[in-house]
């Protein structure tokens, strides 16, 4: 029988030092949801530490019990666009295993953060954008023979924050099979009117995250918590065309009763 939980799907980002990857699906399709986004993570979710039978065992577990919209993973350790060609090379290492991996896995799609700039003195842009063009230039064509998509993130702490720059940026790479995922928490947090941002990146939205936060110190909490603007979000992403599930990516040591009551308030404004 559907659930009301059916209408929404979950990031596992709560969940990286609880469990596997695969009890984390098997828990969160008890709960009655409708689809999963799967952080990589050591212990969780890692390339390095699932041979093909495992692999085989999560793509079937998802396929029968909670579809993987996407993949994701921290990128706090990780940076495409740094100075030092050793980070980059490093970053675009991992990439290359996460994205070969969502393929094996199925998924719909995986979220890549643009990289991050120095805060106090950052590289000028243009250089920025050139390591994240050749970074696109290796990943782009690896997920399509991957079967996925690239999912490229506005996040606070990189480079190409807002909707504008982001689009402008991805428009001019010129693929368009590149696609956007948007987070409302991380549009507030800046400033940006999580409304005019889903309206600017309408044409390559893939995936909408929702969580909470206030503009003064950057959260991903459960709904209720900040101050990230719901009103107008439900029918402003009807009117540009938005049909994947909303995607829960709330980060709470109480995961379950929070995601939970984070879909009620969700519901509460128009959503599932």
């Amino acid at each position: 029988m559907k659930t009301a939980a059916a209408g929404f799907a979950v990031n596992t980002y709560s969940y990286i030092f609880s469990g596997s990857a695969a009890d984390t699906v098997a828990r969160l399709a008890d709960q009655g949801y409708g689809g999963v986004e799967l952080m990589f993570f050591p212990g969780h979710l890692w390339p390095a530490e699932l041979d093909a039978a495992a692999l085989r065992h999560l793509r079937n577990l998802c396929e029968t019990r909670l579809r993987l919209v996407s993949v994701n993973m921290p990128n706090v350790d990780m940076n495409i666009a740094a100075a030092a060609e050793e980070m980059r090379t490093y970053t675009l290492n991992l990439l290359v295993q996460f994205v070969r991996c969502a393929g094996e896995l199925g998924a719909g799609g995986i979220v890549v953060g643009p990289g991050k700039p120095n805060p106090l003195f950052p590289m000028p842009r243009e250089r920025m954008v050139s390591y994240f063009y050749r970074a696109l230039d290796r990943l782009a064509p690896l997920a399509r023979q991957a079967g996925t998509k690239l999912l490229i993130e506005n996040m606070p702490f990189a480079f190409l924050p807002d909707a504008e720059a982001l689009m402008n940026v991805v428009d001019r790479y010129g693929d368009d099979s590149i696609r956007v995922i948007y987070d409302v928490a991380n549009a507030h947090f800046i400033g940006e009117s999580p409304l005019e941002g889903l309206q600017r990146v309408r044409d390559r939205l893939s995936l909408v995250h929702f969580s909470d936060t206030t503009r003064q110190s950057y959260k991903h909490d459960a709904i209720g918590c900040g101050d990230v603007p719901l009103a107008g979000l439900a029918s402003r992403m009807t009117e540009i065309g938005y049909t994947e599930l909303p995607m829960l990516e709330v980060i709470s040591p109480n995961p379950d009763s929070d995601i939970v009551d984070s879909c009620r308030r969700l519901r509460e404004a128009g959503f599932g």
